[in-house]
Parts: structure tokens; sequence; C-alpha cells
């Protein structure tokens, strides 16, 4: 019996973050009572509110939450939340209060848990591993990063035997988890606001790869060093795992899976040598749970993607593409994907950087990626959690003059589209992990106008 069993309500303070609402979705189909706070009103909300749960945007002690019983009742947080009343009130008034990543990990305790884990690809990974585990009709819930295509949600709800997560290495989250099989797609330094220094934050994926049991599997990208027993994959790279023969064909994305000797090819309409390197991770991670390659072939072949996942569109004679790419690794993956399959099409990068912190860490990268384009337009810092007045002299500007480029911009989010509507460019990419979408369906409107 888990210890959330004793709680029949369960409040969220912060429920319109995308890993809050995979929970706030899960206690909701598992029955219980299900009420949370945000700032602002949003489309993931609005679709919260729709499935039954009750939101309020007002940080005030409503009738609602003075109703609630501290003996039945489960705060959860998100630290991305601060210096709010709601919480003053729950702490005053002895609620259990714990961290989303704490209840996440009491959740994976009473599963067989697939954790993704890694600074890029573990929302494509873990959302590409929930879709195949559907397919496959295994007992399993899922808690991602992004909306998938093929759900129209971030959360799957088919059983209790399996649970698919996304290990968030934020704030140390994933150390909270129980995983019984997992994946590392990278280690590279992000979020050293938290770990200070590259190698701190390989010590905490290090910390995360000895919670695997020894019995079970670590994939592990190639070239992650760890001190463990694991699998390796890789694309174009011999491997324990590994795809190669990548070609495109009439908008599909074909390769070829090679492992102890057998070949196996796969084909599906997800664009980027990167993506495949993440479904070389999810086939060899499925295939080890015993599903065999006929249904591995027919799960790829369906996938639809996620949102802001190189999201692609093609009209008459420009393409737009949409990511969440944030940090140079990101960026580098993407640019260089759109460089091997459009080779002489004018590219032009719209990128919003996301915190202060991390644009002056990887400064120096972010300016050697962005160089990779031909028009260049930098919108200004998504400052997220963090305050500008702790980042003195850190902004867009400062980051566009390490940038060496003929054609840049820096320009806010409400100028941007005027500006790029007065642009050349074959190849639109908008990048970014802030509130950057906002530019999505405008694009899309005005290039399906044109």
């Amino acid at each position: 019996m888990s210890v959330l069993d004793k709680y029949q309500t369960f409040y969220f303070a912060g429920i319109g973050g995308i890993g809050m609402s995979n929970l706030a979705r899960y206690f909701h189909a598992s029955g219980k009572n299900v009420l949370g706070y945000d700032k602002t009103e949003t489309k993931l909300t609005k679709e919260l509110v729709a499935e039954g749960i009750s939101i309020t945007f007002e940080d005030d002690i409503h009738k609602n939450i003075a109703d609630l019983n501290p003996d039945n009742t489960l705060v959860v947080y998100t630290p991305a939340i601060k210096n709010l009343k709601i919480l003053d009130y729950f702490n005053e008034n002895n609620f259990q209060i714990l961290k989303r990543a704490k209840v996440l990990g009491l959740i994976t305790e009473h599963t067989e848990c697939i954790a993704v884990a890694g600074t890029h690809g573990k929302t494509t990974t873990s959302t590409l591993i929930a879709h195949l585990c559907n397919v496959a009709g295994l007992p399993f819930s899922c808690f991602l990063g992004g909306i998938s295509e093929n759900f129209k949600s971030n959360f799957l709800y088919k059983g209790n035997q399996y649970s698919v997560v996304e290990a968030d290495e934020y704030d140390r989250s994933f150390l909270q988890l129980s995983p019984d099989w997992a994946i590392i797609t990278s280690d590279d330094a992000d979020h050293l606001d938290i770990y200070g220094d590259a190698e701190t934050i390989r010590q905490g994926f290090q910390d995360f790869a000895n919670l695997i049991p020894e019995n079970r599997h670590l994939f592990v990208r190639k070239g992650t060093h760890l001190n463990r027993p694991c699998m390796t994959y890789a694309v174009n790279s011999p491997a324990d795992f590994y795809s190669d023969e990548l070609q495109i064909e009439e908008g599909r994305m074909h390769f070829s899976f090679h492992y102890e000797g057998k070949t196996t090819s796969f084909s599906w309409e997800i664009p980027g040598i990167h993506n495949v390197e993440n479904a070389t991770a999810a086939i060899a991670l499925l295939s080890s749970l015993g599903i065999d390659m006929p249904t591995l072939q027919e799960g790829i072949s369906s996938f639809k993607g996620i949102k802001r996942r190189y999201t692609i569109h093609h009209f008459d004679d420009k393409i737009y593409i949409d990511d969440y790419a944030h940090h140079p690794t990101e960026l580098d993956a993407i640019l260089n994907s759109i460089r091997t399959f459009y080779p002489e099409k004018k590219l032009m990068v719209v990128f919003q950087p996301h915190l202060f912190s991390r644009t002056r860490d990887f400064a120096d990268g972010f300016a050697k990626s962005l160089s990779n384009s031909d028009e260049l337009l930098l919108l200004d810092i998504y400052p997220a959690r963090e305050l500008q007045e702790d980042f003195q002299g850190i902004t867009s500007e400062w980051l566009s003059e390490k940038i060496i480029h003929q054609n840049k911009n820096v320009t806010s989010l409400e100028n941007s589209l005027e500006l790029i509507k007065e642009k050349d460019f074959d190849i639109i990419l908008t990048a970014g992990a802030g509130n950057i979408d906002r530019l999505y369906d405008p694009i899309v409107e005005w290039l399906s106008r044109k």
C-alpha cells in the first residue's frame, strides 16, 4: 500500500505546469478529488477544467480551500511557485505538503518504472516509449514532459504495472524515482544554477544510474561514461544497439536497426538524425522487455511526435519548423539536421533564450550554434523563475555581440512577427522553451495565406 492511498483530495500549487498537470490527471483518473492553483489561464488549464478539475487563478483562501481537511488532503507544489499565500495557509494549518518530484517518486515505487533521463531528448524518447507500450498493449501509465500528438495529452492511463516517466535532472528531481529500467540520452552540462559545474551534473547522472537494479538494464547513449554496467546505443556508429542507413523518401525517414547481428527496417514521419537516435534507445528498451519487432515497427510507423519537438509544416514555397530547443547541443542537433536534409535552402532562425543563467553559462555555445543560420532573429531572454536584477548585463543584446553573423536582429516577442514578414527565407525555425510558442499559430496562419 502506498502512503498516497490515505489521501482522497490532492491540491496542486502550480497545476498548469507540464509536470504538475500530468500528476493531476493521474489522481483524477484514479478517482480522487483534484483541484489547484495557477497564476494564469492557459490552453492546458482549460483542458484540465474541461476534464473536471477545479482551478483558481487567484492567490487567495477561497471557500474550496478553507473547506479542505488536512487529514485527507495532500498538497503538491513545484519549486517554480514561490511566495504564495495559499501555500502559507497550508503550512500554517498543518497540511502534508510534498514536492512534485517526491509524489512522482512515490508512484513509481509501486510500479515497474521505465525512466528516461538526459539533458536532451528525454521528452521525445519517453513519449515514444509510452506510444510503443500502448501499441503493444502493456498495462502502463505515463507522465510526460510534452504533449503527445498521438494521445493529445501529457498523460495516459492504461494500467499500473508499468510507469513511463520523464526523469528530470532539474533540482535533482530524478533521484526521487524508483526506476527499474532507464535510458540516459546525454549528460551535458545544464542547470548550472543547481549543479554549479559540469562535473557535478555528471555525478548527478551517475547517482541516477546507481538507482537501477543490477538485474535490470540501463541504456546509455554511446560516449556517455558511467561507472556501472550498461548497454550502449548510437546512430551511424557500432554499439550494442545502433541504427544506420538513414534516408528520407516521400517525407518519411527510413533507417535500419541492428542488434546481435540482426537487422530490422523501420520507417516513420519524424525528421531529424537526433530523433532516430531517440528511436534507437526506445526500440532497444522495448525489445528487452520482450516486445517483438513487428509490433515495434507498427509503433514506430504510427508515432506522430510531440508538440514543439521538431514540429514541421510544408507550404508551397516555405517550410516552418518549431522546436523546444533551449540549449546549444539541442540547437546544434536541429540545425545540423536541417542543413543535412535541406542544404540549399535559406534558413532563418528565431530564437528566444531561456533563463538569464543559462544564457550566461552557455553564451559561447549559443553564439556558435546560432551562427549556423542565414538570417537570425534573437528575442529577449525569457526569465521564467529568474529576475533580471540578479543578472546585470546579461541580455539578448549582450549575447548578440558574441554571434558572428551578417544578418542578425534583436527584438521583443511582440514585435517579432512583423520583422519575420520582412525577411527572405526558405525555412523558418522558431526555437526556445519560453513563450515563443505564441508565434506558432500566427506564423502558420500567415504562411498558409501567403
